[in-house]
């Protein structure tokens, strides 16, 4: 079985629950290529520092972008997108398209920590 790729995107809200999250699931998460937006991969990395998370670009300054290019390319398996719907976001058009991108290219898509939960559980052996 190929390696699967998992991107990592959180508002600042939901950043130290991906942290978390990805602290409570490192050793699930071991086998992926995992690649974050900049600060959500740096709050990661400072969690667990024995994963290796490539950081892209801050989602605002074109990291979601990143990611969706990398969606419509086929570079990415699944997306755990820990999203904040109590605060406006200035780049919500980025997180729109994102999340658009996601479901045209038919990938697996976690906004909040149940569902991305689930999805850890489907891709154990």
């Amino acid at each position: 079985m190929k390696q699967l790729t998992l991107a990592l995107v959180a508002h600042d809200a939901k950043k130290a629950d991906m942290a978390e999250f990805v602290a409570k699931y490192e050793n699930d998460l071991r086998p992926f290529t995992l690649f974050a937006t900049g600060t959500t991969g740096g709050r990661v990395m400072e969690r667990c520092p024995s994963l290796f998370v490539t950081r892209l670009k801050s989602g605002p300054l074109g990291g979601d972008q990143q990611i969706g290019a990398m969606i419509a390319d086929g570079k990415v398996d699944v997306l755990f997108f820990f999203v904040d719907p109590l605060s406006p976001h200035p780049h919500d058009v980025d997180v729109k398209a994102l999340m658009r991108l996601s479901l045209v290219y038919n990938i697996p898509m976690a906004l909040n920590p149940a569902t991305a939960e689930r999805l850890i559980e489907s891709f154990r052996d």
